[in-house]
């Protein structure tokens, strides 16, 4: 009996002493948290700290950051290992991170066409020519930050991730410190990171942040408030530099931003309890394409501590169950969008720039070409989205964008070729001119051909949209092509005429996008033709100066990642005209069409090698047709309009015949940092309906080549060829400077 109340006193003993023991175990250990501060692409080094960390065994329990430092942190924080988030940001793209890089395939056929005209554009409001406020709103980031986080997209509390997770950001008008704990886990980080000048402001609950690097570049404070006992810190700040080692712009604002910083960081070093301090010596902020070698410091600091890390290590040395970016789930199920009220632009406007409705399943992929399409409009200031639940339950993409209140530019471009010679382009760009969603944009093209071209479109998105355009092009050229078939060149007995050319064209006409991809359109035309040459000095100088109505319909599709040294993708672009009307000055009108199209793919076949092939050809229809709308071919670099197209080994205005097929093969070979050697042949058969008998399928008869060099460059692409053709055995060298236009 004294033997059973023993085992039963004894037992009871236990039960209040193993929660007691437990009790005080738990007391003694200590909660660890990790402390990041920013840097920039210095803060790269966090990444190699935290690999040493879980490799000595140490569990964060919390963890706070700054800029690069919130970053790296958030990621860890939602799930991520140390060595995955190692994988992840040695193979981001360095230049995208730094400027608002959109792909040309997510940009609708109006803005592939603005990018490709204009070396600068500058806001201009009240008569006064203004700069941008950040040199990128920072999209590829946040694309990128919220496809990483979609695990935890509906966590609103940062308590709640993985690892309770705090960072810090700036006001940038009250100057204050903004302490975030809960919201939209990649809005916070990006505003945590949104480095003055480089990146624009993040606007959250109603306030406008930037970096918090401004007011506390090393958030320790708010890190123990959480409850954390032992601080882990890692500090890639820079001391103060003197004037021969401060670098650029950037590196100005760095130390601006350090004044106050560096005096604060002696009593905050003190206060943590394992310092450390990658040797970040020679890197700066935006060393991005060194993401490598940084993380690898932050190894090695790591490692020398190793010993003071390891007496907190208590995890299993191994690779903890992580969220991996490539197993995360792409394809997302939007039931609904959601856009904030808007003043100039609507909902429609925003949905055919994202390219997807209600009720559609995209990928992250296309999801960050919509949103790119958005940002390439340049209607917007600020692009930012999250995703929740609607009063379904379902998932939702909510939408918050801020319109830019600037709503003129003053754009600008320089070209020259052989055909148009030299040209200063000057456009002025009016959005919200009449309607939401519409723009006006005037070109005055000044150089030795005066020119101009006016646009007015409105913007539908996904519903038709409609515009006007206007235009005068004209030129002064020797030409093998006299349109009168040979008979002023005969009476002459010469075999060029200095030729005046003169187009002045208006359309009207409507589109929309079709299958998501190909632009359709159609419209009326009318254009007046004045051709002239001082060289017919015994007969009437003028050879045409008509006006004609047409109407006309188009097809395009267009998914090269460049218009100049292309690397990837296909082009198409079939058109079909009839002209019904003309006001006939050389007495030969009856009704024609005329339909042509041109099919281009190119492919890089090896490294920097890339490969291009294109096919083209059109055709008149009519029982007899004026040859001012031949086709012309000859020379290279100059705008193509009308029926004038490119041919390497003839000059400019060679071969001319109411139609044509076309063949172009060619290597293109990137030797260092845009800079091209390119290899050309092209092939044709031109004539008149040469696509009645056999004439278009014969050998050629014509062909040329062309060797050139090639430099991409701020005002677009400055190339020289050389050309030749094996029939007339001429050689031509043809330099052009600048976009086309």
């Amino acid at each position: 009996m004294s033997y059973c109340l023993f085992v039963y006193a004894l037992m009871l003993i236990t039960c209040f002493l193993i929660p007691a023991v437990s009790k005080a175990q738990d007391q003694k250990k200590p909660k660890i948290g990790v402390v990041l501060s920013g840097g920039g692409a210095k803060g790269l080094a966090h990444i190699g700290v935290l690999k040493v960390l879980e490799e000595a065994g140490v569990k964060v329990d919390y963890i706070g950051g700054t800029s690069m430092g919130a970053i790296v942190g958030g990621l860890y924080a939602s799930g991520y290992s140390a060595q995955q988030l190692d994988s992840i940001f040695r193979n981001i793209d360095a230049d995208a991170l730094l400027q608002d890089y959109i792909p040309r395939t997510s940009k609708s056929f109006f803005e592939k066409r603005n990018d490709e005209l204009y070396a600068v554009a500058l806001p201009f409001n009240n008569f006064k020519i203004g700069v941008p406020t950040a040199l990128s709103k920072g999209m590829y980031n946040y694309n990128m930050l919220s496809r990483l986080t979609n695990h935890v997209r509906y966590v609103r509390d940062f308590n709640q991730l993985s690892i309770p997770f705090v960072c810090i950001a700036t006001d940038i008008e009250t100057g204050q410190e903004v302490v975030i704990r809960n919201g939209v886990l990649p809005k916070a980080i990006l505003a945590s990171g949104a480095f003055p000048s480089l990146y624009t402001p993040v606007e959250i609950d109603g306030r406008l942040l930037i970096d918090g690097g401004v007011t506390n570049n090393y958030p320790i404070e708010e890190v123990k408030k959480m409850g954390a006992d032992i601080i882990i810190g890692v500090d890639v700040q820079d001391g103060l530099k003197d004037r021969n080692n401060l670098g650029g712009a950037s590196g100005v604002l760095v130390q601006i931003t350090n004044f106050d910083m560096i005096e604060k960081m002696n009593a905050k070093r003190k206060a943590t309890d394992i310092y450390i301090k990658p040797d970040v010596t020679g890197y700066s902020v935006i060393s991005f394409d060194l993401g490598g070698e940084i993380i690898t410091k932050g190894e090695e600091a790591a490692f020398s501590v190793y010993e003071a890390l390891g007496k907190y290590g208590e995890m299993p040395k191994k690779e903890s169950e992580k969220i991996y970016a490539t197993q995360l789930e792409d394809i997302l199920s939007i039931d609904s969008v959601r856009v904030n009220n808007l003043n100039d632009f609507t909902r429609p406007y925003v949905l055919g720039k994202l390219r997807f409705k209600n009720n559609s399943k995209i990928t992250f992929q296309k999801l960050s070409d919509g949103i790119g399409n958005l940002s390439s409009t340049q209607n917007f200031s600020a692009i930012t989205y999250y995703f929740d639940k609607n009063n379904e339950g379902k998932e939702e993409i909510v939408m918050e964008l801020k319109e830019n209140p600037i709503k003129r530019y003053l754009k600008f471009g320089l070209h020259y070729d052989g055909l148009y010679k030299s040209a200063a382009l000057i456009n002025v760009t009016q959005k919200k001119v009449f309607f939401k969603n519409d723009n006006i944009s005037f070109d005055a093209i000044l150089g030795d051909n005066f020119r101009y071209n006016l646009n007015y479109y409105y913007d539908s998105g996904f519903y038709w949209s409609f515009g006007v355009n206007s235009r005068l092009n004209q030129f002064e050229h020797d030409s093998y092509v006299d349109y009168s078939n040979g008979e002023a060149l005969a009476s002459l007995n010469v075999h060029t005429i200095n030729i005046s050319f003169s187009d002045f064209t208006n359309q009207v006409f409507a589109q929309t996008v079709f299958a998501q991809k190909f632009l359709v359109g159609g419209g009326g035309e009318w254009k007046h033709l004045k051709i002239d040459s001082e060289a017919l000095e015994n007969t009437d100088p003028v050879i045409e100066n008509s006006s004609y109505m047409s109407i006309f319909g188009y097809m395009k599709f267009d998914s090269q990642d460049k218009k100049h040294f292309a690397t990837r993708g296909w082009h198409f672009f079939g058109d079909f005209k009839s002209f019904l009307y003309s006001s006939d000055y050389t007495n030969t009108f009856e009704p024609f069409s005329i339909a042509k199209g041109d099919i281009e793919f190119v492919h890089t076949v090896f490294k920097r090698l890339v490969f291009k092939v294109q096919s083209e050809g059109g055709f008149a229809i009519g029982e007899r047709t004026v040859p001012f709308h031949d086709f012309v071919l000859g020379g290279y670099g100059y705008n193509t309009i009308n029926n004038f197209r490119h041919f390497y080994g003839y000059d400019y205005l060679s071969l001319a015949g109411d139609s044509y097929v076309k063949g172009e093969i060619g290597l293109d070979y990137e030797f260092y940092r845009k800079n091209h050697f390119n290899f050309y042949a092209n092939f044709a058969n031109i004539g008149n309906a040469i696509f009645e008998d056999n004439r278009w399928i014969s050998h050629p008869k014509y062909s040329g080549y062309a060797l050139g060099y090639g430099l991409e460059t701020l005002i677009g692409p400055i190339e020289l060829k050389h050309t030749w053709s094996p029939e007339t055995k001429d050689h031509f060298t043809w330099i052009s400077v600048g976009f086309w236009f």
